[in-house]
């Protein structure tokens, strides 16, 4: 079973066996506008809490998207290499941004839970 857990920085990050998958919520592709780019992270990089790991660029801004928590980038979303608008019709679906490994679960603690990311935009 997996859980969807959420930074102040609007990230969203979804553990299932180990594996974390993370993208940009629904508020900060609004935010942002229209995609045009994603810089995506090579595979087997480490990474640390607060990390840059991605840069998305829409017709407004670029923006820096953080890692959420410890552990090593296993894969990239390669279709938004082609699609960057998949994160804007899809964000917490196909327009994920990448899976990395979990280094230390206990870290997951300190993210909020979709009610009280719901009360940091409202």
């Amino acid at each position: 079973m997996s859980k969807t857990y959420y930074t102040e920085d609007h990230e969203w990050i979804r553990v299932e066996n180990g594996i974390a998958t993370v993208g940009i919520t629904d508020y900060a592709q609004e935010q942002l506008g229209d995609l045009v780019f994603v810089d995506l992270p090579s595979p087997d990089t480490s990474v640390s809490k607060g990390d840059t790991v991605v840069v998305v660029e829409s017709v407004k801004a670029a923006s820096d998207v953080f890692a959420p928590i410890d552990g090593e980038v296993k894969s990239a979303n390669e279709a938004l290499s082609s699609e960057p608008g998949l994160v804007n019709s899809a964000p917490e679906g196909d327009g994920w941004l990448w899976t990395m490994s979990v280094a230390d679960e206990s870290q997951l603690e300190g993210l909020l839970d979709a009610d009280a990311y719901k009360k940091t935009i409202a």
